[in-house]
């Protein structure tokens, strides 16, 4: 069972490397001329193995970027788009033009060559961020005490003087030391679920609470749009990833950054969802592609350790998942309303939206520290990019606990290679893994809980109903009595208890003792920030909601435990 960590501890607060210039990001930083010139090569060499080295294919594949560019620039411009966006496309256009007049054989021409090379420049200088250990250093010292201080202003307490603290509020619960040993012994592979723009926000936080270096991660391009992230986003080093772009000439360049910076060591951190969970669902359907370039990166480290005679010595890459809690998410209502509309559609969902203001930080924050609410991270079993569990020394092992050389995973008649084919599976192997262990780190709130119990109840009540009926139940027949949700909600909680003696869910510790508690408690935080509430209770103990949206958001967080046949 994990244990709760309180971040204040100096044993955990101590940071394992002091010496920032030798963290891997700021050499990454250091060394970004060079490493942007890597880039493009291995980039363009990726591409045309991809495409059989077919100059005709490469140039088709080019023409096909230039058209998506040109049809992103006009239908979903961002303000945080370059200046010459429109520009250098046309510029593109008119070349392959030129180029299809002039061809005069078969083979790749050195004008050719130049254009595939100036499209793929220019994602490499677009992906890298820019880490300034200043700005590093301001913001891991005056983060935590502005939000001590909102902290302690909205708990009715002396501002300048806190004393109520982060970790009162966010709360880390899992085996914080194996993270850190493990993270001087390979490099750290941090993947979190992903439920609102905050996240990447309390995940750094937490990186830094427990000692850790800086982490290299990327950043959705619409978070630049917005002031209140973009001063942090281009000096804290995330890279940036525009889900606009579809091509495979900027998705094969992003995923080649991914696999060279995590063979330079850079400690990383990326949501495998690919973007926010829409439905408020644990993610089970994750994005492979920049997943893949953590097999493809262990994949060339143990190639590099055969060629030097110690292909078990390879360096390794820890897969750390990590689930985030909430009572209640900022986003809630446009994520569910966004879900909604995609249900049966593509999954895949970009990120244009707006972030929230500064403004709407601060009402959020102030809500939630003022309601004395809390959010808990629980890190996951660490585990190798063949989701193996790992012990401290970072050896992998099987179920029985024997020791596994991973290298073995990688050798092809007896050399070690790349098989694109087999590297596919273990990638989807991994992910399966995740998303299983993204179920077993899932804290249970109380919120969580009725919302559930409360949406089923009403399901099970209207069942005649599919799902767009029920979200538009009259406000008459949206009603439960207490007396009716709490007996169930104690069935309910009783069956997470047994899942969570066997590993299989963790537990709020708020969801021990009487249940009549528990449900006002829960009741309570899932009407703290929205206007219209998910849940409220009247004077006369009915149980009711005035957005069924919302209670269907909430309600999802425990799907996929099957504790839908107890209602």
């Amino acid at each position: 069972m994990p244990i709760l960590i309180k971040t204040s501890n100096q044993a955990l607060r101590q940071v394992l490397q002091p010496n920032i210039e030798e963290w891997p990001i700021y050499q990454l930083e250091r060394d970004k001329t060079q490493f942007i010139e890597q880039l493009i090569d291995e980039s363009m060499q990726h591409i045309r193995q991809i495409l059989g080295n077919d100059p005709k294919r490469i140039m088709e594949e080019v023409a096909r970027t230039m058209y998506l560019e040109r049809i992103r620039i006009k239908n979903e411009p961002w303000a945080v788009d370059p200046k010459d966006e429109k520009p250098f496309w046309n510029a593109v256009n008119e070349q392959l033009i030129d180029i299809s007049r002039k061809k005069p054989f078969e083979g790749e021409t050195d004008a050719e060559r130049l254009l595939f090379r100036k499209i793929i420049s220019r994602y490499a200088h677009e992906i890298p961020g820019h880490f300034n250990v200043n700005s590093y250093r301001f913001a891991t010292k005056a983060v935590p005490l502005a939000v001590s201080r909102l902290l302690n202003a909205a708990s009715a307490r002396k501002i300048f003087f806190p004393k109520i603290k982060i970790h009162d509020r966010l709360q880390v619960t899992g085996d914080i030391d194996l993270v850190r040993a493990l993270s001087l012994k390979g490099t750290i592979l941090l993947t979190p679920t992903h439920f609102s723009n905050l996240d990447s926000i309390l995940v750094g936080w937490i990186i830094s609470s427990i000692g850790l270096p800086a982490f290299l991660y990327g950043g959705g391009l619409n978070l630049f749009n917005s002031p209140a992230f973009r001063f942090f986003l281009e000096r804290l080093g995330p890279y940036k990833v525009d889900r606009r772009k579809k091509s495979l000439l900027y998705i094969e360049t992003l995923k080649t950054f991914s696999r060279l910076t995590l063979e330079r060591g850079c400690h990383s951190l990326f949501f495998p969802g690919g973007t926010r969970a829409r439905s408020g669902q644990i993610e089970s359907y994750l994005k492979l592609g920049l997943l893949g370039s953590a097999l493809d990166a262990q994949c060339q480290n143990v190639i590099k350790a055969a060629e030097a005679g110690n292909a078990a010595g390879a360096k390794k890459i820890f897969v750390v998942p990590l689930a985030i809690n909430y009572h209640f998410v900022l986003e809630a209502s446009q994520l569910i309303e966004q879900h909604l509309r995609q249900i049966g559609r593509e999954k895949y969902f970009i990120d244009s939206d707006t972030p929230p203001s500064l403004r709407k930080l601060t009402q959020f924050f102030w809500k939630f520290f003022a309601a004395k609410s809390e959010a808990i991270l629980s890190f996951g079993a660490p585990m190798d990019v063949f989701g193996n569990r790992v012990d401290a020394e970072g050896t992998s092992l099987d179920q029985h606990g024997c020791p596994i050389n991973i290298a073995d995973y990688f050798r092809s008649n007896d050399t070690y290679c790349a098989d694109t084919q087999r590297d596919a599976e273990y990638t989807r192997m991994l992910g399966d893994e995740i998303v299983r262990a993204f179920h077993r780190a899932n804290t249970v709130l109380a919120s969580h809980l009725v919302a559930f119990v409360a949406f089923e109840i009403l399901s099970r009540k209207h069942r005649r109903l599919d799902l767009y009926g029920l979200l538009r139940l009259p406000e008459e027949d949206r009603q439960i009595p207490f007396e009716q949700l709490a007996p169930i909600a104690e069935r309910v909680r009783n069956r997470l208890r047994q899942m969570s003696e066997v590993g299989e869910v963790q537990l709020s510790k708020h969801l021990h003792g009487d249940i009549t508690r528990i449900v006002e408690y829960g009741i309570i935080n899932l009407g703290i920030y929205h206007t219209l509430r998910p849940l409220k209770l009247g004077q006369d103990r009915q149980i009711m909601t005035e957005n069924m949206n919302l209670l269907y958001y909430y309600h999802n967080r425990l799907m996929g435990y099957k504790l839908e046949e107890l209602i």
